[in-house]
């Protein structure tokens, strides 16, 4: 699918972003691993957490709708079976790495799959730590998908992440859950640490202190589990309320977690101002309501001890540099070079054909602005946040800008277009 995006002068109104998709899927896979029933309401809809629930199922977990929310009738590590095919991941790196660790403390033998995006991204950073603990794991020769865990009993140890990484941890720390003795994890910097809010809350035996976690063999808890909205599903919208003229928008119930808005301070320091109003959410994230104008900006830095905390707002932090005056530097973001595209070229291209300044850097971008968009045919590369991050450019430029592929964006907004249609003007 092809979509046009026309320019505008100003997006307006309540808005309301998709349930968290890192806190979805953590929700899903623990509520199937707990003892006893958690209701989960507000779980994102896009394809990503539709595949972690269908591999759910797979495992021979009991998952029914309800009023407004999807009943898990967890019955402990143990009930899981093993699947009678291949359990397909999709598009969701997340869906194959943490539940590889999850499927490394379980006797029998399960192969992870995925999509042809998947397929390309690195594996060997979970499938070291899995066999350092005692399971078994085949891939390809390039480390990478297909996967298949000959899991068992496992042992603990200290690991040291070699890169700054919630999916790598998350992965150790699930493993931990049966494994004997303390499972320790170090990490370089602080990644997001939903994996062991929810945790804890589920009734883990969990510690921490600075970027040092330790798991013991616990038993999980069902619970009910209320999904605030993603933040980096609403950084598209704050960055088309900062830069249409006129806007005002007000963005409902979004999780702003601390390891999850580093988004807001670089916002920030580059001049912004949103007004934050607290409100209840669930007990082990913190939720709030973003009011949002239009506002001037100045050029930023970015280096790598941030970017772990803002890995996916970088797309639209691209974007917002391009409005900006003067020089946006990021570094340390070579990790966006093995996402669902390698987003570091394809900003690049992307943005060089809008007409902005950009030099591409080996681990990062240097944009210069203030510069008049131009409306383009753009790639979206099949990767949701491109898609997003583009058409929030578009509403920006002088002329009608066009994303190839862009239904790729259902990923983790599903409505996203239509929510743009509905309130920009």
């Amino acid at each position: 699918m092809h979509t046009t995006i026309s320019p505008v002068q100003s997006i307006r109104g309540r808005l309301k972003v998709p349930g968290d998709k890192s806190i979805s899927h953590r929700a899903l896979m623990l509520a199937a691993i707990a003892e006893g029933q958690s209701r989960i309401e507000g779980l994102a809809t896009g394809a990503d957490v539709l595949s972690t629930k269908a591999c759910m199922q797979q495992l021979g977990v009991e998952i029914e709708a309800a009023a407004n929310a999807l009943i898990v009738k967890g019955r402990g590590l143990a009930a899981l079976h093993a699947p009678a095919q291949a359990l397909d991941a999709g598009n969701s790196g997340t869906t194959m790495r943490l539940l590889s660790g999850i499927l490394a403390t379980r006797p029998f033998a399960t192969t992870l799959i995925g999509d042809a995006s998947l397929s390309r991204r690195p594996m060997r950073r979970i499938i070291a730590p899995l066999e350092l603990m005692g399971a078994k794991v085949t891939a390809t020769a390039e480390g990478k998908a297909p996967l298949t865990i000959h899991g068992g009993k496992l042992n603990s140890m200290q690991y040291r992440l070699p890169v700054a990484s919630a999916q790598v941890k998350s992965c150790v720390l699930f493993a931990g859950l049966d494994a004997e003795g303390e499972t320790i994890v170090i990490e370089p910097s602080a990644t997001r640490d939903h994996s062991e809010r929810m945790l804890a809350a589920m009734g883990a035996e969990l510690r921490g202190e600075h970027n040092r976690i330790g798991i013991r063999r616990s038993t999980l808890h069902g619970m009910n589990i209320s999904i605030p909205g993603d933040f980096s599903s609403a950084a598209f919208l704050i960055a088309a309320a900062l830069l249409l003229s006129n806007s005002e928008a007000v963005l409902e119930s979004v999780n702003v977690n601390p390891t999850r808005t580093a988004f807001l301070e670089v916002l920030k320091s580059m001049g912004a101002t949103l007004a934050l109003e607290g409100s209840n959410g669930p007990s082990f994230e913190p939720v709030a309501t973003l009011h949002v104008q239009a506002q001037r900006l100045q050029g930023v830095r970015v280096n790598e001890a941030l970017v772990p905390q803002l890995i996916d707002e970088v797309p639209i932090l691209a974007v917002l540099a391009t409005q900006a005056e003067g020089e946006t530097i990021i570094t340390g973001a070579q990790e966006l070079r093995v996402k669902e595209s390698d987003r570091l070229a394809a900003l690049t291209t992307s943005l060089r054909a809008m007409g902005a300044n950009v030099e591409e850097l080996a681990d990062g971008l240097i944009v210069r602005g203030p510069t008049r968009l131009h409306g383009a045919e753009l790639d979206s590369f099949h990767d949701h946040r491109i898609a997003m991050a583009f058409a929030i450019a578009g509403l920006c430029a002088d002329s009608p800008t066009t994303i190839q592929h862009a239904e790729c964006a259902d990923i983790s907004f599903p409505g996203f277009f239509e929510l743009l249609k509905e309130h920009c003007h």
